[in-house]
């Protein structure tokens, strides 16, 4: 099986922090991701039924939405689900040859399609049904943060980030290095309350989820007076007003 690299303190931890507040789920990332993959590192992408209501096929990046919360509290939840990134993730030590691994320079999990045999074994270990399997290759695929893109140097310095953040139009999406607490990203997570995907399962995603806020109730401002009460109305035009009005 394979081995993960050493962890050192201060490692660098290349990952998302996603913003469940804010994301309105349009799809522009599952979209961008799609259209840059299909030609980059990990391409092709295939597509099974493209033009059919279900996202078939190879996708990086699904968004799933969800109805959370009751009455005045429930509101939709849009979930974007990828590849964590995890510090020990079981995807790469249940690989038999050593396709699937984990670099010890940014941390990204990665699959060497000329080692995969295709046995699947990475998408049976992955809780966060984050692995995508070729039909037509016979192998595994994932995420890889546009590994082609953040390190392209032909690219603009602010436009190295994965396809998905370049194209969120809530700036729901963030990129950065979460080993470093003072990176923006481990900053926003902090101020924000964000949070790892299941937790209890130990093998420490990378990325981060900030949760939805609350929204505020709008003030109802003082209580308003009670009018008076039909017999305390003297005038009979007013008091018939009233009655009419109160039918």
């Amino acid at each position: 099986m394979t081995s993960l690299p050493e962890a050192k303190p201060g490692a660098k931890k290349l990952g998302l922090v996603i913003d469940l507040d804010t994301c309105v789920g349009c799809q522009a990332c599952a979209t961008n991701c799609k259209e840059w993959n299909t030609s980059g590192h990990m391409a092709p992408l295939p597509d099974r039924n493209p033009y059919s209501a279900g996202a078939e096929g190879v996708w990086f990046n699904r968004v799933h939405s969800y109805e959370a919360g009751e009455g005045e509290d429930g509101r939709t939840v849009h979930f974007p689900r990828s590849c964590l990134h995890c510090e020990t993730p079981a995807c790469v030590t249940v690989c038999p040859t050593g396709a699937s691994y984990k670099r010890a320079e940014d941390g990204i999990v990665l699959v060497n399609t000329d080692m995969c045999i295709g046995c699947q074994l990475c998408a049976w270990a992955c809780p966060y049904g984050a692995r995508e399997f070729d039909d037509d290759q016979g192998v595994m695929k994932k995420c890889t943060l546009c590994v082609d893109r953040i390190y392209n140097e032909t690219i603009p310095e602010d436009r190295r980030v994965p396809a998905c953040v370049s194209t969120c139009p809530a700036n729901a999406r963030h990129f950065g290095d979460l080993g470093d607490p003072e990176s923006a990203v481990s900053k926003l997570v902090a101020e924000r309350g964000g949070v790892e995907l299941m937790p209890e399962l130990g093998y420490k995603p990378v990325n981060r989820y900030l949760p939805p806020r609350r929204a505020p109730k709008p003030d109802a401002g003082p209580p308003k007076e009670a009018g008076p009460l039909p017999s305390q109305i003297t005038n009979p035009l007013l008091r018939w007003v009233d009655k009419v009005l109160s039918r």
